[in-house]
């Protein structure tokens, strides 16, 4: 028997990770130890929980107690299980609920860059991705188009944030990845860590003096990590100085750039050929 309870005080402190507390705050929340996060939608709290993360509660709309969200509420029936019909769901939220359910879940501690790139033949680098909607979405291409692991700068959004959690449809639990230590220099000290680890590296950005993307000694290289910039501005001129190659993707009809997202799809494609 489930533990389903009527929310009733929009005010109750139970609430307060769903209603009044922030993703950063909940990131932070047992700080040093890993924090919290929310996980929404059927499909990407399944992928969580099959790759290991322990849920907390569940906020549920009445429809869904015994629709989608049945099997998943099954599973964890000492859990506890807020719910109310849609419109006060999203009035406590702030927000739309996608297929009508959220999770609160713990996080784990993140591994080492060493750790992730364990056997990796290919990598993507995210140099401060800010959007969360970019970060998922480009987590769902890396995953889809045979990246083998996904390393994060400091300045990056959390890949465990809702919205990129969402975007990604859960391939954020399905692929490798961590962020760079703050206390490592980026991208000097982080370049000279994958150069340990063996891995080329492919700036992608807009420069004359570069590679096409389809230049046969990319696919060629053993290990290549695969490196894209913040929106708008792209990559700092010093990551790219200090890249083994600078790789272009060409334009037409006067376009002169790609989003981040669609730009990691098109060079996780044709850049990770060479592991398939």
């Amino acid at each position: 028997m489930n533990n389903w309870i009527e929310i009733t005080d929009f005010n109750a402190p139970e609430l307060d990770a769903y209603a009044r507390v922030s993703e950063l705050q909940l990131l932070r929340y047992y700080e040093p130890k890993p924090g919290l996060f929310i996980g929404e939608s059927p499909k990407v709290i399944e992928r969580a929980l099959n790759a290991g993360y322990e849920p907390v509660s569940f906020l549920v709309e009445h429809r869904n107690l015994k629709g989608e969200a049945s099997e998943l509420l099954s599973r964890f029936p000492e859990l506890p299980v807020y719910t109310a019909e849609y419109e006060v769901l999203t009035k406590l939220t702030g927000y739309a609920l996608t297929r009508g359910i959220l999770c609160l879940m713990k996080r784990k501690s993140l591994p080492s860059v060493k750790e992730v790139c364990k056997n990796a033949r290919r990598i993507a680098i995210l140099e401060n991705v800010v959007n969360p909607t970019n970060v998922g979405a480009i987590f769902r291409s890396a995953a889809a188009l045979h990246m083998d692991a996904v390393l994060l700068t400091p300045g990056c959004s959390d890949p465990l944030y809702r919205r990129a959690a969402r975007v990604s449809m859960g391939t954020v639990f399905q692929i490798p990845w961590t962020f760079f230590d703050k206390k490592i220099s980026w991208p000097e000290k982080g370049m000279e860590i994958l150069r340990d680890l063996g891995f080329k590296t492919a700036a992608m950005a807009l420069c004359d003096d570069s590679v096409g993307i389809d230049a046969p000694e990319l696919l060629e290289e053993e290990k290549l990590a695969v490196i894209l910039g913040t929106e708008g501005d792209g990559l700092a001129a010093q990551t790219i100085a200090d890249c083994d190659y600078t790789v272009k993707i060409p334009m037409s009809h006067g376009v002169d750039s790609l989003n981040v997202a669609a730009a990691s799809a098109v060079a996780f494609w044709e850049l990770g050929k060479g592991n398939i």
